[in-house]
């Protein structure tokens, strides 16, 4: 009998220690034996965490130091793994006992498929779906559907399949993936960046799977708030950045034209409509960056 492989679970951790202590004491309760922690402190300035590593003397607590964003804190785990499977999961979500296991056998019998992520569901109501799936990129709006979305946990959803893109709250990777297309693109800082790595993935010609038999529960945006000016800003941000780095001649034109022409005038109308004067700030300097260092961005 093949031995479990070792799966390195990496969390990372941003002013709620209290949050992320919730999520370690539901992977205490795991089935699956062969696994590590990692838990990345992204230079929290409003708590320790160092408590954390008293009530959980296993788990691998590393301080980055500074806020590296999600893809930068997750690449110091990444630098810090011993795993052939690295799980990345948000602080903010809470995990059945058995929810490693469906994705390692898919995983292990299928060595085409290169990144998964479980059913997420939301804590607040865990009979409603956030994430079955992803449908596929719009090459124009630069916008992707999550399958099931608000919608009931039903036998629809049941099914195990490849996936057009992973979600960022829960998602596992082959460290084999990582060695061929690297670390997560720091660039982004915060959202976008696991889309950009899932077609880095695609590229290498590994498919993208949405496990149904797996799930987690997941608070949402409880790092960056739910309509925050920091969400505006780097979710707009993102999307102008995953597009001039993965758009072809065509769509690239199409796209920005949409963003500048369309969307820009749309969402500002809306902002100042509803008076939200600080996400209508942020939205413009979302543009204003992009603007600024388009070259290297399009390198």
């Amino acid at each position: 009998m093949k031995k479990e492989p070792l799966v390195s679970i990496i969390t990372v951790n941003y002013n709620q220690s209290v949050v992320t202590s919730q999520l370690l004491d539901t992977l205490e309760n795991l089935t699956y034996n062969q696994y590590e922690i990692i838990v990345v402190d992204n230079g929290s300035t409003k708590d320790n965490p160092e408590w954390l590593k008293a009530k959980y003397p296993s788990i691998n607590l590393i301080k980055s130091g500074q806020n590296l964003g999600f893809a930068g804190g997750n690449n110091v785990g990444i630098k810090a793994s011993k795993g052939e499977y690295l799980l990345f999961i948000n602080n903010d979500t809470e995990v059945p006992a058995n929810f490693i296991e469906p994705m390692v056998q898919l995983m292990e019998n299928n060595n085409s498929i290169g990144m998964v992520s479980p059913k997420i569901k939301f804590h607040w109501d865990p009979s409603i779906i956030q994430y079955a799936g992803f449908t596929k990129m719009s090459p124009i709006t630069i916008r992707n559907q999550s399958i099931g979305y608000l919608q009931k946990d039903s036998a629809t959803y049941n099914t195990t399949m490849e996936t057009h893109s992973i979600h960022g709250a829960a998602m596992m990777v082959k460290k084999e993936v990582i060695n061929k297309i690297g670390l997560m693109p720091q660039i982004y800082f915060l959202y976008y960046e696991e889309h950009d790595w899932a077609v880095k993935a695609k590229r290498e010609g590994y498919k993208l799977y949405y496990c149904a038999q797996s799930h987690i529960l997941h608070k949402e945006s409880l790092s960056t708030g739910k309509d925050s000016p920091l969400k505006t800003y780097y979710l707009n941000r993102g999307r102008l950045i995953y597009t001039i780095r993965n758009s072809k001649r065509r769509d690239l034109l199409l796209s920005l034209l949409f963003q500048f022409f369309i969307s820009l005038p749309k969402n500002s109308t809306i902002f100042i409509i509803k008076r939200e004067f600080q996400n209508l700030k942020a939205y413009w300097r979302a543009y204003f960056w992009v603007i600024k260092n388009f070259k290297q961005l399009s390198v």
